[in-house]
């Protein structure tokens, strides 16, 4: 009869015991995933950044080249006159235009078609980031106008760039630069040693291929 209450009290205390002991190791195995995990989530978003980085004046230039021609001019200063609101749209709509297209990529990595998935969304990456730098540039100052959109800009910049200090100082980043310093190394010494190999070939090709063309065609290229 007396002895129950004590086998109860026995089973609660283990209860606890085990509860107290899974508990700790979930918190000691979060204290060391939660970094991993943290620092993980941070390299890919620093890796897109550092994209978007790159990318962003180079394509931008690009796309700035089009507007020699009359109509993307036109359409270029009527997009730097919109005001706020109407901005925001337009710079956010590339992403919207291509959002179906990234579903699909990710629709082939389902099936199994890796390298397709992988080349169309690479292409809608260089493409979006392309319009939205040319876009952003166009619309900044209207944006800015908008005073969420403000606050929000002067919030991520130092972010990113707090950001990009972290990357640019971790190991992986500088090996990176050492290995990619010396593929330049590399690729110096190849041009110097076959470039003008290749150009002479290229040049004697040309020659030949003008004077086929001549003797089958009697037409000068």
């Amino acid at each position: 009869m007396h002895q129950q209450p004590d086998q109860g009290s026995n089973n609660k205390n283990y209860v606890r015991h085990l509860t107290s002991m899974l508990g700790g190791a979930g918190r000691l195995l979060g204290r060391i995933v939660k970094p991993v995990v943290v620092g993980a989530l941070n390299l890919i978003l620093a890796l897109v950044l550092l994209f978007e980085e790159w990318g962003w004046k180079p394509l931008a230039a690009a796309l700035a080249w089009f507007a020699r021609f009359g109509f993307i001019a036109r359409l270029e200063a009527m997009i730097a006159g919109l005001p706020p609101y109407l901005s925001l749209i337009v710079f956010v709509l590339p992403g919207a235009i291509l959002l179906p297209v990234k579903i699909g990529a990710l629709a082939l990595l389902a099936g199994g078609h890796v390298i397709k998935a992988g080349l169309l969304l690479a292409a809608a990456k260089v493409a979006g980031t392309a319009l939205v730098a040319r876009i952003f540039m166009l619309t900044q100052p209207q944006l800015m106008r908008i005073a969420w959109f403000a606050r929000a800009y002067d919030w991520f910049m130092p972010w990113k760039e707090a950001l990009f200090a972290r990357v640019r100082a971790s190991f992986a980043w500088r090996y990176g630069r050492m290995v990619k310093s010396r593929a330049k190394q590399v690729l110096r010494r190849m041009n110097a040693r076959w470039g003008p190999r290749v150009r002479a070939f290229y040049d004697a090709l040309k020659v030949r291929g003008i004077i086929a063309w001549r003797r089958y065609f009697g037409k000068s290229v």
